[in-house]
């Protein structure tokens, strides 16, 4: 896979191993890098890495062995797709971070980020210098294709939370790669600290001819929302917004880039669709969000493309970067990394469209995303699509951090609060009419109790602190004024949420601002 090096030349010394990944990444210019699935096949690349892989990483020797399979027995598409899938459950739990690095050498990678699990157990991701760089041509993708930073001096004013937590910091070495690579783009990282952002904006932001602003989209509202307020002249500073972490609404982009006095809504803010795991799986185009856009508008095309009546993220891919497939709906990727990984489950609901197909679809609905941009436009590049709902029956994605059901049963199991409750509850993100976001859970009672404000009260006080010691994304991610979730107390077997004879599902989506989807 692209970024990869053979096992051989992981084990050499690393000033040849950084060389090379550099002279590759800086010599190979982005319409060359993103055309190569044309050429090359991409399911030839992943099984080329599959081998690689099963000859040097002990921990996935192990893994196949202990499934019966021989690596040199997969040799076709066909082969390949039996691989036994690999999970955090299955793979990365099970053996040590050491064995899961090529040659089970982790003191060749340069840097660990890491990950909270659904207990508060970490995950840890180790990369190399060269990994960052397959990964920093997704953000090449954005800068390029959309704001056009290679035109114009640009400030980044990374705003994911810096720290072990992989936004922030990779960021920060993905921009100041492109730098390198000679973009006129320069970076600065004042984290998720509102007040340092809007100090360093409105100190830099005029020696630029474009800013840009890199978090988690709430946060990112919530900052210029708290600037409009504060009198920042946004629109003076010729805002762009790169996302991720979360799927956002067409009409949270409209209002965020009227805000900030954006006249381009397919251009001027783009989501990455990115893991801990693994870095930036896929990113927005200016074809992607012309393409979202039109079916936010058109329900019953969105409906009969995705087969829901949510919209997914919708993004384009380098196959030959991530590999991905399907998965009874939900997606799988293969690809290198520090811990590379091969068919590796996500559990994020989503699936594929291929390009050509995606815009036959579309044309049988009376839309050519090509012609809304224009002829020659940036960023309408013939690479295949990928949509995520994201991992909706078990976590909600809430500023960026993952809010796992198991930190709220920690809070409803507390004494103040177990005894008058069922242990069922409900989370939600909901939206109000502003496109503010906050945290809802809804809580089931036991039998003959009641509810009341003290009682509620109660209990977002009890899942506030489960959270906070338990979950150290939310911690550092979510805003403090965010972080108490609001608590809806209901009776025993409510029908709406708590319905009998009904399979629970602890989490659920909104269909608009803040409007509760019917149970299924």
């Amino acid at each position: 896979m692209a970024g990869g090096l053979p096992h051989e030349a992981q084990m050499s010394d690393q000033p040849a191993r950084t060389l090379r990944g550099l002279a590759d990444f800086f010599d190979t210019p982005l319409d060359t890098r993103l055309a190569r699935h044309l050429t090359r096949s991409p399911i030839e690349a992943a099984l080329s890495l599959f081998k690689d892989v099963a000859g040097s990483v002990p921990a996935y020797r192990a893994f196949l062995d202990e499934h019966g399979i021989a690596p040199a027995s997969i040799r076709t598409p066909a082969d390949f797709a039996h691989v036994p899938l690999c999970t955090k459950a299955n793979y990365v739990a099970r053996y040590p971070l050491a064995a899961r690095c090529r040659g089970a050498r982790i003191e060749h990678c340069d840097i660990i980020a890491v990950s909270s699990g659904s207990t508060g157990v970490p995950s840890f991701w180790p990369r190399f210098l060269t990994d960052e760089l397959d990964i920093a041509t997704r953000f090449e993708q954005v800068f390029h294709d959309s704001f056009e930073a290679d035109l114009r001096p640009t400030l980044a004013v990374v705003c994911f939370a810096l720290g072990t937590w992989v936004g922030g910091l990779y960021t920060v070495s993905c921009c100041r790669h492109l730098a390198a690579k000679g973009y006129p783009i320069t970076v600065v990282a004042p984290g998720n600290h509102k007040d340092e952002i809007l100090r360093v904006v409105e100190g830099l932001g005029a020696a630029f001819e474009q800013v840009v602003l890199l978090g988690y989209p709430p946060f990112l509202k919530d900052v210029i929302d708290t600037g409009r307020a504060r009198g920042v002249p946004w629109a003076r500073y010729r805002v762009r917004i790169c996302t991720a972490g979360e799927v956002f609404s067409e009409e949270w982009r409209a209002l965020v880039l009227e805000r900030v006095g954006s006249t381009d809504l397919c251009r001027d803010a783009a989501s990455l669709y990115g893991t801990a795991d693994a870095g930036v799986l896929g990113n927005e185009t200016p074809l992607s969000v012309s393409i979202r856009r039109f079916l936010a508008d058109h329900p019953e095309a969105a409906r009969a493309l995705f087969g829901e009546a949510r919209l997914p993220t919708l993004v384009q891919y380098d196959p030959l970067s991530r590999y991905f497939e399907v998965s009874e709906g939900t997606l799988l990727f293969t690809g290198d990394n520090g811990v590379p990984l091969i068919r590796y489950h996500i559990a994020d609901e989503g699936g594929l469209i291929d390009y050509a197909a995606m815009l036959s679809f579309l044309a049988r609905h009376g839309f050519d995303p090509r012609a809304s941009l224009g002829d020659g436009a940036r960023g309408a590049r013939p690479l295949p699509f990928v949509y995520v709902f994201g991992r909706s029956h078990f976590v909600l994605s809430y500023f960026g951090a993952n809010v796992y059901p198991e930190n709220v049963t920690v809070g409803l199991e507390q004494p103040e609060v177990r005894e008058w409750v069922t242990g069922k509850f409900v989370m939600q993100v909901r939206e109000d009419p502003e496109r503010n976001r906050s945290l809802w859970v809804v809580v089931e009672l036991a039998a003959g109790e009641a509810a009341n404000e003290e009682r509620k009260d109660a209990a977002a006080a009890a899942i506030l602190r489960a959270l906070m010691r338990l979950n150290s994304e939310y911690a550092n991610y979510v805003p403090a004024a965010y972080r108490t979730p609001n608590v809806d107390l209901r009776t025993t077997a409510d029908p709406e949420w708590f319905p009998a004879g009904v399979k629970h599902r602890y989490t659920r989506p909104c269909d608009g601002a803040g409007a509760k989807t019917p149970v299924r």
